[in-house]
Parts: C-alpha cells; sequence; structure tokens
C-alpha cells in the first residue's frame, strides 16, 4: 500500500511553473507507477485542497556527456499538473517563490 508521500516525490519549481500560480496550477514530480486518481487523492491529503484536474506527463531522460567516454543519460520520470478549485486555498508551498 503506498502512502501519499510515495505518490508525491517533489514540487517542481520552475520558471514556467511559477506562472501558472495565479491560476492554481501547480506541477509536482510523481512517482512513475502513480495514475491520476491516486495523485488527486495523494495532493487532496497532504495539501487539504480540492483538485478539479490533473495532467500527467513522462519526461524522458536526456544523453549526457562528460568527455568522450562513457555517454551517461539522465533518469527519467513523471511530471503531475494539478489545478485546483477557485474556491480552493493556496498551496503554502509554493507561496514565498513568487
Amino acid at each position: 500500500m503506498k502512502t501519499a508521500y510515495d505518490v508525491i516525490i517533489r514540487p517542481i519549481i520552475t520558471e514556467q511553473s511559477m506562472e501558472d500560480l495565479d491560476i492554481k496550477k501547480y506541477a509536482f514530480e510523481v512517482a512513475r507507477d502513480a495514475n491520476k486518481i491516486e495523485i488527486k487523492k495523494a495532493i487532496e491529503e497532504i495539501f487539504d485542497v480540492t483538485v478539479i484536474k490533473v495532467t500527467t506527463t513522462s519526461v524522458h531522460g536526456k544523453e549526457k556527456h562528460q568527455g568522450a567516454y562513457p555517454a551517461g543519460k539522465t533518469a527519467s520520470w513523471k511530471k503531475a499538473v494539478v489545478k485546483l478549485s477557485a474556491d480552493s486555498k493556496n498551496i503554502e508551498l509554493f507561496e514565498g517563490m513568487v
């Protein structure tokens, strides 16, 4: 049985994700095997908010070189963007970032 903290790995804090805070969209790195229903329940449980939409995407690892050999690769991961309802409170984790 996975807990909510096993599903949500970390928040994604980038310039693009910070622009969506005013329309209540938040980005998170999530477990690769998590589905949208599990992500929605985990966000609602952890932050006590109401989620109306979850979109997910798989981010494939990029090839990295450090010298000629050996070519490495960054890890692949899964990203989820959650949209909160208009009457829901903001997620405090992102408050001081803007």
